[in-house]
C-alpha cells in the first residue's frame, strides 16, 4: 500500500487496536469485497437488484458466522472479528453489508446465543455457509421506536404450533429471506413481558411477503413488508422461553447497535479516499483543487472524524462482545452502544457532507460513488433506533436513581 493507504486504512499495530489476527481478517475482507462485492455496488444501486450469488460466495469464504461456534460450521470468533469484516464490506458494498449484519447478526448470532441446541444444529450451518438467507422481524407498522409497546403481532398456542397473525415492516433481507426470527405477542395483555421469539421459515404456511419496498439509500439491499395470515409456526421453534422474548431483544438490539458502527465507519472510509483522489486529480485554476487551503481543511475535519470513529467503534465492540446471554438493554454497555453508533452515524454524516462538498457537481450526479455512499447516510441516523432514542437511552442510564 502506497502511505496514503496507510495513514487511510490506519490497519498497522498500535496499542489500543486490532489484534494480528483481527487485522488479518480485515485485510482479508477488504481484498475480498474489493475484488467480489464492488463490481455489484453499481448494479444495486441502479436496479434495487439482488445478488443470489454473494451470500454463498461470502459463506464459502467464511465471513459468516464469525461468532458462531465451529460445530456449527462458524469461526469461532469474537464480535470485534465480526465488527472488521462489516467494516470492510462496508468500504465496498455497503448495500450489501447491512444485509450481511441483519443476516450474521440480527439472525443468525441471535439464534446462536438464545436458541436450544437443536434449533441451533437445523439452523445454522446453512446461514453459516451463506446457503440460506436470514433476517430479523421486529418493526411493525404503526410501530417503530416504540417496537415492543406498539407490537400487535400475535402467537396463539395451537396443539404442536403457534399460529402467528400480523405484519412486519422495514425488514431487512425480507425480500429474500429463508430463515426469519420474528417477534409476536403470546401474551397480549402483559405488554413488552409477553413477547415471544420464533424462527419462521418463507415456506410455511400463511406467511408472505407483501411488498418489496424501494429506498432511497441501501438500495440493493432487500427491504420488505411481511404478512403472518395465521401462520403455522411448529412449536418447536420457540426460541428460548415463552413471554421471555424481550431479554432477546434487548441484548440483540445492543449488538445490533455496536454492528451498525462499523457500517458507518467503512462507509466514512471510503468517502475520504475518493475525496483524497478527487482533490489530487480535478484540476481548478490551473492547479488541483487539493492545493486550496478550504479544501485541505475539510479533508483534515474528515481525516479526524474517521480517525475518532474508529477508535470509538473498536472500544464499544470489544465491550460488546462480553456481553453475558440475556444481558444488554440497561447499564453501561446499553449506554455506550448507543453512543457509539448515534456518534459513529452523525460523524459518518459530517464526512459524507464534505465529501460532497469536494466533489462538487460531480457528487451531486446520482450514477456517482460519492452520491451513492451520500445517499446512505439518512438510515443510519434511524436504523436500530433513531438519534433522539439513542439519546435518551444514554442520557436514561446516567441519570439512573435521579429523584422523578
Amino acid at each position: 500500500m502506497t502511505n496514503t493507504d496507510d495513514l487511510l486504512r490506519n490497519d498497522a499495530a498500535r496499542p489500543f487496536d486490532l489484534t494480528p489476527d483481527q487485522r488479518e481478517i480485515l485485510d482479508q475482507a477488504d481484498r475480498f469485497a474489493r475484488n467480489e462485492l464492488y463490481p455489484l455496488s453499481e448494479r444495486m444501486d441502479n436496479e434495487e437488484w439482488w445478488p443470489e450469488e454473494a451470500f454463498p460466495k461470502i459463506g464459502a469464504q467464511g465471513f459468516f458466522g464469525i461468532t458462531v461456534a465451529e460445530e456449527y460450521g462458524g469461526l469461532g470468533q469474537d464480535l470485534v472479528t465480526a465488527g472488521v469484516v462489516l467494516q470492510a464490506f462496508s468500504r465496498w458494498n455497503h448495500a450489501l453489508s447491512l444485509s450481511v449484519v441483519a443476516h450474521d447478526n440480527l439472525c443468525m448470532n441471535n439464534i446462536y446465543r438464545n436458541a436450544n441446541e437443536d434449533l441451533r444444529r437445523k439452523y445454522l450451518p446453512d446461514l453459516c455457509s451463506g446457503k440460506k438467507v436470514g433476517a430479523l422481524g421486529l418493526t411493525e407498522p404503526g410501530a417503530g421506536s416504540d417496537a415492543l409497546g406498539s407490537m400487535r403481532t400475535t402467537a396463539k398456542r395451537d396443539g404442536d404450533h403457534y399460529v402467528l397473525n400480523g405484519s412486519k415492516i422495514y425488514i431487512t433481507n425480507g425480500a429474500v429471506a429463508d430463515t426469519l426470527l420474528v417477534y409476536a405477542k403470546t401474551d397480549p395483555d402483559a405488554g413488552a413481558k409477553g413477547i415471544s421469539a420464533f424462527i419462521v421459515e418463507k415456506d410455511y404456511p400463511g406467511f408472505s411477503v407483501a411488498q418489496k419496498l424501494t429506498k432511497m439509500g441501501y438500495r440493493g439491499s432487500q427491504t420488505a413488508e411481511l404478512v403472518f395470515d395465521n401462520c403455522r409456526v411448529p412449536a418447536e421453534n420457540l426460541v428460548g422461553e415463552e413471554n421471555r422474548g424481550v431479554a432477546v431483544v434487548m441484548s440483540g438490539l445492543d449488538l445490533e447497535r455496536a454492528m451498525i458502527s462499523p457500517i458507518c465507519l467503512g462507509v466514512a472510509e471510503r468517502a475520504l479516499e475518493l475525496s483524497i483522489e478527487y482533490a489530487q486529480t480535478r484540476q481548478q485554476f490551473g492547479k488541483p483543487i487539493g492545493s486550496f487551503q478550504m479544501v485541505q481543511s475539510m479533508l483534515a475535519e474528515m481525516y479526524v472524524l474517521v480517525e475518532s470513529m474508529r477508535s470509538f467503534n473498536y472500544k464499544v465492540l470489544a465491550e460488546a462482545a462480553e456481553m453475558e446471554v440475556g444481558g444488554g438493554g440497561r447499564g453501561n454497555i446499553h449506554a455506550l452502544t448507543a453512543a457509539s453508533v448515534m456518534y459513529c452515524a452523525n460523524a459518518c454524516h459530517d464526512v459524507l457532507d464534505r465529501g460532497i462538498q469536494i466533489h462538487g457537481g460531480s457528487g451531486y450526479i446520482w450514477e456517482s460513488e460519492m452520491n451513492r455512499l451520500y445517499r446512505s447516510i439518512k438510515l443510519l441516523e434511524i436504523g436500530a433506533g433513531t438519534t433522539e432514542v439513542r439519546k435518551m437511552i444514554i442520557a436514561g442510564e446516567l441519570l439512573k436513581g435521579m429523584p422523578v
